[in-house]
């Protein structure tokens, strides 16, 4: 049997919990069936920890989060929550679990399972086998960069600042990371930033060029600008495989990829850091939608992005493909059977609940076994 490794759960808010509940049951799956075994922490962030504490995450919570291998996180934030000055809002719990545990680069594949092929907003024939990961950089940028605010000027008016800001070694991380994924799908790596109109875009694509270049000669690097990459992405998605992008255009570009596949719903992510002497990376991993308060309690919500996220867990943190493939091979066996949540739901197949879903999905990694 082999030794635990240690989980922190932050469920957070919504439809959080709900999904969590799912992903829970597969892990256990994993213990029974494969002796994957694992210490597993449950915390409060978001709506839930305000609630609480009175704060969006704890700084004890925090403190787990960097000492476990990974986090799993649901969703936060919700109407209940709206009012609360920004500092406050339930969202600033996960912005500082990211920027505490400095997780550089933000995995998003956009995968369109065969059996969803058709639920695209695009023709089928664009999306069939679709395939694509972007990497987005994800600590710096315009999110965080200084100087940021909203002030009043002598005439009256006021003027909101935010500035788009990165230095050498905050690009070459994050190329390092999305060329090291490229190395091991098709080789081919595309870097998307503004460097027509931005001095942040031309050091983009120069220091992209430089690691590319010396430390990863066998990789194709191509480079595109931000605004012909969304338009490429609804022309002709599967002409790319990695992108590599700042803060701002990765936010962006990643939801627009995310809808190609037929559902925001079914997407996972990863947030990676850096690794350390042992080869350990900080790393979080959580389902790309929100917490759906229009939802909840319903037993309505799609748990298989939760769930997907889990996989990338088990790929990037644990060095488990086999584990990985295993769940990711099941969801597409569910969907291929016809079994669809509201949010995938389509004309002749069988609407089923959250809990069913996993029930179903339970199922189908028993098969595989």
């Amino acid at each position: 049997m082999t030794a635990n490794r240690s989980i922190l759960v932050l469920p957070g808010d919504g439809i959080g919990p709900e999904v969590m509940t799912e992903t829970r049951r597969v892990l256990d799956w994993l213990g029974k069936r494969r002796a994957v075994k694992f210490d597993v922490a449950e915390g409060l962030c978001g709506g839930a920890a305000l609630d609480v504490h009175g704060v969006p995450i704890t700084d004890d919570t925090v403190r787990k989060a960097m000492e476990v291998d990974a986090v799993l996180f649901g969703a936060v934030g919700g109407p209940k929550w709206d009012k609360l000055p920004f500092e406050k809002k339930p969202e600033r719990g996960l912005l500082r679990l990211r920027k505490e545990m400095d997780l550089f680069a933000n995995l998003r594949p956009a995968i369109c399972f065969p059996a969803l092929a058709e639920a695209s907003t695009l023709k089928t024939e664009l999306v069939q086998g679709l395939d694509i990961l972007i990497v987005r950089e994800l600590t710096g940028g315009v999110y965080f960069g200084q100087p940021r605010g909203i002030e009043r000027l002598p005439d009256g008016q006021r003027r909101g600042v935010n500035t788009q800001v990165y230095t050498t070694d905050e690009i070459r991380r994050v190329v390092r990371v999305a060329a090291e994924l490229a190395r091991k799908r098709k080789k081919k790596l595309c870097s998307v930033e503004k460097a027509n109109v931005m001095e942040s875009g031309v050091l983009w694509r120069e220091e992209a060029t430089k690691v590319v270049t010396s430390e990863f000669p066998d990789v194709e690097l191509s480079h595109m600008y931000a605004d012909n990459c969304a338009m490429q992405l609804v022309r002709n998605p599967k002409q790319f495989d990695v992108i590599v992008t700042d803060n701002l255009f990765g936010d962006i570009l990643s939801d627009a990829a995310a809808m190609l596949t037929g559902s925001l719903g079914m997407l996972p992510s990863a947030s990676l850091g850096a690794r350390d002497k042992t080869g350990r990376r900080k790393a979080l991993y959580e389902p790309v939608h929100g917490s759906a308060p229009d939802i909840v309690g319903q037993n309505l919500a799609n748990p298989l992005a939760m769930i997907l996220s889990a996989a990338m867990m088990l790929r990037y943190s644990f060095d488990l493909e086999a584990e990985a493939a295993t769940i990711e091979k099941a969801v597409e066996q569910v969907l291929a059977g016809g079994i669809r949540t509201a949010d995938i739901m389509q004309k002749g197949k069988a609407r089923v609940s959250t809990t069913t879903m996993g029930d179903t999905l339970l199922r189908e990694l028993d098969k595989l076994g």
